[in-house]
């Protein structure tokens, strides 16, 4: 079978692209290129690049050409110039759609927030609704994924984790109620997307994804902490700080700390969908705990924050490298 992933050397999309290999698909990763976390999926049997993004349908078309189902992966968790919500979660989605229809695509599964809902002030949560909706209305076979906290290695939150725990001596929870999480190993959803595209589970339906523990977010942080080695000194803090904190940092750094999303997100717990919908049956619910032996799998290579995780210093190292007799400095 020949499945499309949008999104597909991202965090998520590679490792549903190695589920699939593994079972002897052929997948095509479709990305616009700059995540570089793992590029060696790009030169795995059977798989096939093509740089592209959710702007151009026509592209969509040729890369969907011969597949039967499509992965759809891609999303942001914070606006960086053209790549608003507004342009990723839900024109990119409206096109991923109209692509797979016009290339003969049997069937789409999307990856989207476990409380993705819409008019609820947050345009991160509104816009993967309003996604989930063009998917459903697409006259597609289809599933969606509503998932939680997503942890495997090349992930952002065991990789920030590790990094803050080795550069700070201190960690502030998001707000003074502990929040509940489910925490999910990204194995786990590979191998839903696999069973919903490879052999038509969960056709026509949107499901709650979330791992086999609960947790209160503080747990789940001493849990990694544990596992780093460190023991920083925690404490809560409004929750308006965390978006003050948010907004800068999505400012300053290539990829945030926290950004404004997941302010909101972890604010909110992770332990429960909003709006309800269905559970996932027994045989295939996640089964993966959330344990010392998974966290220190994913966790990548001890060391702190450094210059290269400010926005100006790549781009000046960057124009540097390209003009080495020039200096330059920017402004985020």
């Amino acid at each position: 079978m020949k499945i499309a992933i949008t999104g597909g050397t991202g965090f998520v999309g590679r490792h549903v692209a190695q589920a699939l290999l593994g079972e002897g698909h052929e997948v095509v990763l479709i990305a616009r290129g700059r995540d570089q976390t793992c590029p060696s999926i790009r030169q795995l049997p059977n798989a096939r690049f093509v740089a592209a993004g959710l702007d151009d349908t026509d592209q969509l078309i040729t890369a969907f050409a011969g597949c039967q189902a499509v992965a759809h992966c891609a999303g942001i968790n914070r606006e960086i110039g053209a790549q608003t919500y507004q342009n990723v979660h839900i024109d990119g989605t409206r096109r991923v759609v109209e692509a797979a229809r016009r290339a003969g695509v049997d069937k789409i599964a999307m990856i989207s927030f476990l409380r993705a809902r819409p008019k609820c002030g947050s345009g991160y949560h509104e816009s993967k609704w309003a996604a989930e909706e063009i998917v459903r209305a697409s006259g597609l076979d289809y599933t969606v994924f509503k998932c939680g906290v997503i942890y495997g290695p090349g992930d952002h939150m065991l990789n920030h984790l590790s990094h803050a725990f080795h550069t700070f001596p201190l960690f502030a929870f998001v707000g003074f109620t502990d929040q509940p999480i489910r925490p999910t190993a990204v194995a786990d959803i590979a191998q839903l997307v696999k069973a919903s595209l490879a052999h038509g589970e969960l056709s026509r339906r949107t499901v709650a994804v979330m791992g086999p523990e609960t947790l209160t977010l503080r747990q789940a942080v001493q849990r990694v902490a544990k596992v780093v080695g460190r023991h920083p000194f925690m404490f809560p803090l409004p929750i308006w700080f965390h978006y003050a904190l948010g907004w800068l940092l999505e400012k300053v750094m290539v990829t945030p700390l926290v950004s404004i999303a997941q302010v909101r997100i972890l604010s909110e717990g992770l332990a429960e969908a909003s709006p309800p919908c269905e559970s996932l049956p027994p045989e295939l619910a996640p089964a993966i705990p959330f344990s010392e032996e998974q966290i220190r799998q994913g966790l990548p290579t001890p060391g702190r924050f450094t210059l290269g995780d400010i926005r100006w210093s790549r781009r000046k190292a960057r124009a540097k490298s390209a003009h080495p007799r020039r200096v330059f400095f920017e402004l985020p």
